[in-house]
């Protein structure tokens, strides 16, 4: 760390802070090095550079109280230089472990990828889709019995007692009623409900039940 930053920490002049080093340094508590600044046209000035332990002495001499700013500061630093490369392979043997594990990382994510890249078409073909279909066709999607999707989205709380869907749901754009009517024997009408699963539901359900039906399988 340069005279110049510690000034600027404990909100000091430089020169300051340069004459009490040279105090320091007379008494044997500290040592540093001297370097030019680079110039701004006119004479370049001289700035000294100190080490951490040294640093502390010369804050805790100046102004006790930006220990702290002190403290923060070497922190920063010290992450910057941790963060600024990687490790170097120093032996041969080391370069071949490294390169084996940079190998394997890839093929874990290749073969990732390739597992999730279904879903991701899927879901590209059917979001923004106007279409929607029945919830027996999406059961056929998901590979599992229309039966048993109307027992787990049921179980879920997405659809109620009469397998009609909760408010919530269909605010939200997963699914349709569609209101049908049919006559009974005295031509008496009676309204129905099918639900139907439109393409951001279909996304949902695939996403939410997809993964099941794998393990299963």
């Amino acid at each position: 760390m340069s005279s110049r930053e510690i000034a600027e920490l404990v909100e000091s002049r430089h020169d300051t802070v340069k004459l009490t080093m040279d105090r320091l340094r007379d008494r044997a508590l500290i040592t540093f090095t001297s370097l030019a600044e680079k110039s701004n046209g006119g004479r370049p000035g001289i700035v000294y550079c100190v080490g951490k332990r040294d640093s502390y002495v010369i804050v805790a001499q100046l102004s006790p109280e930006f220990t702290a700013r002190l403290v923060d500061r070497w922190q920063e630093l010290e992450s910057q230089a941790a963060g600024a490369a990687p490790a170097v392979p120093q032996t041969f043997a080391d370069a071949l472990r490294l390169a084996a594990d940079q190998a394997e990382q890839i093929e874990v994510q290749r073969l990732q990828l390739e597992h999730q890249q279904p879903a991701v078409d899927f879901a590209r073909a059917v979001r923004n889709t106007s279409d929607a279909i029945s919830v027996g066709d999406m059961a056929r999607v998901l590979g599992i019995g229309q039966n048993r999707l109307f027992r787990q989205l049921r179980a879920d709380h997405i659809l109620m007692a009469e397998n009609q869907p909760y408010q919530n749901y269909i605010d939200r754009g997963y699914f349709r009623l569609v209101e049908n009517v049919w006559l009974d024997a005295a031509k008496e009408p009676h309204p129905t409900f099918k639900t139907l699963v439109t393409g951001r539901g279909q996304v949902y359900l695939q996403r939410k039940y997809g993964r099941q039906t794998e393990q299963a399988a």
